[in-house]
């Protein structure tokens, strides 16, 4: 049986960044409330005055450098899966876009996973099992959200339009004969709560798919709820990816979380009972790219030194649908 080994990883955003001071502009809010509350200080918009961008464009350059990093070119891979809840069209999947941007006569299979803020934690499931069975050698990993152009900047749509940025983040994963890489996966969802988090529209359910007043096409959560099972979902699936392996949270180097709230993070360290020196954080500088965090998180972690070859390295998502899990590996 082989590994799944991540050889390669990179990041893009775009370089408008959004403060919160710029938000004071536009909603009733504060820097002190939204940095209160979310960890929150700053993020990156699309510049949509200007040009047209999706996760497709945002995915390139960071496809580029995962590809670059690990020394491959992008028609050497086997499959690409492209996370993504904010795809740059109802149809096809956003890793069409991709490839034609990237490499035009390219025939390597792409797969659109929608499974939202755990997108790319199910996309690394599903590279684990292929590698490991033997199906594929190199299999290409993307997170990518533009999400400022879906967000209600009425004062209505506040205490979700403070949240999210847009961004991108790549992996490249490629079987190996070493015990290292992705050790194990383990996802869950509970659909009985899919509309405590979502956008209702468009919907294939009537006609018009979209309502006259648009709103359905701005995303609703539930804060409260999602917070509470949030901490606990997560919480659950690290003591389980940790129970799998047979560490203990001691032994674990380093925590990838979702970067959905920096509080969340802080509530599920102490529910641990470890340091808050084991979690990588840099949701003060990008704010929810859903998809794109983890991906990213790996690239600024590997990058600054938090994470390195050898660690025991434990990823956790938790998102809308609701949808969560967690990944053992070894760096």
């Amino acid at each position: 049986m082989k590994y799944a080994r991540i050889t390669g990883t990179g990041f893009y955003v775009p370089p408008k960044v959004v403060t919160n001071l710029d938000l004071e502009k536009i909603y009733d809010t504060s820097d002190e409330w939204i940095t209160e509350r979310s960890g929150i200080k700053e993020r990156h918009f699309i510049d949509w005055e200007t040009k047209e961008e999706g996760p497709s464009d945002l995915a390139v350059p960071a496809v580029q450098m995962a590809l670059q990093n690990a020394g491959y070119t992008f028609d050497e891979m086997d499959l690409c899966i492209f996370a993504t809840l904010s795809p740059d069209a109802y149809f096809p999947g956003s890793g069409c876009f991709l490839q034609a941007k990237i490499s035009p006569e390219s025939t390597v299979p792409m797969l659109d996973v929608r499974m939202q803020c755990s997108g790319f934690l199910y996309a690394m499931s599903i590279a684990e099992m292929y590698i490991k069975f033997g199906r594929y050698q190199k299999i290409l990993l993307v997170g990518a959200e533009v999400q400022s152009t879906t967000i209600d900047f009425s004062n209505e749509g506040r205490t979700v339009g403070v949240l999210f940025g847009d961004g991108a983040g790549a992996a490249v994963v490629e079987a190996t004969e070493e015990p290292v890489g992705i050790l194990s996966t383990h996802l869950y969802t509970q659909g009985k709560y899919a509309e405590s988090l979502w956008v209702p529209e468009p919907t294939t359910k009537r006609r018009p798919k979209v309502s006259s007043d648009m709103k359905g096409l701005y995303p609703y959560m539930n804060g409260r709820e999602v917070f509470k099972h949030a901490v606990t979902r997560m919480t659950e699936a690290i003591w389980e990816a940790c129970k799998h392996q047979n560490w203990s949270p001691e032994e674990v180097n380093v925590f990838l979380i979702h970067q959905a709230n920096a509080r969340i993070i802080e509530a599920i360290a102490k529910q641990l009972n470890q340091p808050m020196s084991k979690f990588f954080i840099n949701i003060h500088k990008y704010g929810n790219t859903t998809a794109a965090t983890v991906p990213i998180c790996m690239h600024e972690a590997l990058s600054e030194g938090f994470m390195k070859q050898g660690d025991k390295v434990i990823v956790a998502t938790f998102g809308s649908g609701f949808t969560w899990g967690s990944a053992a590996l070894i760096w």
